[in-house]
């Protein structure tokens, strides 16, 4: 008989895991420990489930780069013994972990998915059942006795993506996240469709090596009309800044006054790391392709393509905790890692 699959759910906080207490209204932790009991379709499953949850479960706005050493930690642990991983985090925040997850696990090889719901798991309509047991369906899929899914996904209403491709776009639909500039990787009706095609292959012969550093000397700067010179000053001065996220208007493109070009050459002079993103939730960023771009491209800012900020700010944190040199770090954020980017 073939040993089955195995699961393990880390549950971090969010409204997945919350039920109500219905004598008082209120919304409580849910007692992982009786999965199983208050969710018997999950015995239905062909995989053996375990959990682990955070000793004090978070709402994902608290998220920081403590808890997402935490989530590594956890998985670093737990790697050779389980086939795949389901992380159970509050939507609000839920990009930015996944899209950090990604770079923080190299060459990995089995699925880590992230999953949520817009309404608590003991809600009458919620939507937490369905996310919670697809997710482990797919962290469970196997050919050939491998995995057949091999990166950091996020799963949210049918559709699996590429986490570092996520952003939350809505805050009440129960399709919360999208995927604009990447197709979803599986898609969930009466048949689990995976698009072969698009799933990341990476290197699946080297070690699996969990980076624990990140830096958080980082920032992000929407453009617009009316910003003044004094506000991006505040924001370039910040002492022990090392990298910027710079969200640009449409295909990366910027107002061309000659205060904003002149602070933000003496600040990559200076040694900080600009990276130009669009503020569309689609599309790429192409300088040059305007004159309001051409005058970021001669200024060497860093060219984010179709990242979304999300995956921007954290990749930044992870190349500076990497201690990338000065003169690769610009080569190496315009390359895809983990597919984050065309």
């Amino acid at each position: 008989m073939e040993d089955k699959t195995k699961i393990m759910l880390v549950y971090t906080g969010g409204t997945i895991g919350m039920v109500k207490d219905y004598a008082t209204g209120a919304l409580k932790a849910f007692n992982f420990k009786k999965l199983i009991k208050n969710i018997p379709e999950l015995s239905q499953l062909d995989c053996s489930i375990d959990s682990v949850s955070f000793d004090t479960p978070i709402d994902s706005s608290n998220m920081n780069i403590v808890h997402w050493v935490s989530i590594a930690n956890i998985i670093e642990e737990h790697y050779e013994a389980y086939d795949g991983f389901v992380v159970l985090h509050g939507s609000d925040t839920m990009s930015y972990t996944s899209s950090a997850l990604s770079y923080m696990l190299e060459n990995l090889a089995k699925p880590v998915i992230f999953t949520g719901s817009q309404l608590p798991i003991g809600d009458l309509r919620t939507d937490a059942k369905e996310n919670l047991i697809t997710s482990i369906q797919i962290a469970a899929l196997q050919k050939n006795n491998k995995p057949v899914i091999r990166e950091v996904c996020l799963y949210f209403e049918y559709k699996l993506y590429r986490a570092n491709r996520t952003t939350k776009i809505n805050a009440e639909h129960f399709e919360a996240f999208g995927s604009l500039n990447y197709p979803a990787l599986a898609e969930s009706g009466v048949h689990l469709k995976v698009n072969n095609d698009y799933l990341w292959v990476g290197n699946r012969n080297k070690k699996f090596i969990v980076h624990k550093q990140m830096d958080n000397n980082v920032a992000i700067l929407k453009l617009f009309p009316g910003l003044n010179r004094s506000v991006l000053q505040s924001i370039l001065k910040i002492p022990g800044l090392k990298a910027l996220v710079l969200e640009t208007y449409g295909a990366g493109n910027a107002p061309t006054e000659a205060w904003l070009l002149s602070d933000l050459k003496d600040a990559i002079a200076d040694g900080l790391h600009i990276v130009n993103v669009s503020q569309c939730a689609g599309g790429s960023v192409i300088m040059g392709q305007y004159e309001t771009s051409e005058h970021l491209q001669k200024l060497q800012l860093i060219n984010g393509k179709d990242i979304t900020t999300e995956a921007a700010i954290t990749k930044l944190m992870y190349l500076l905790g990497s201690n990338v040199s000065a003169k690769l770090f610009k080569t190496i954020f315009e390359t895809s890692l983990r597919g984050e980017m065309q």
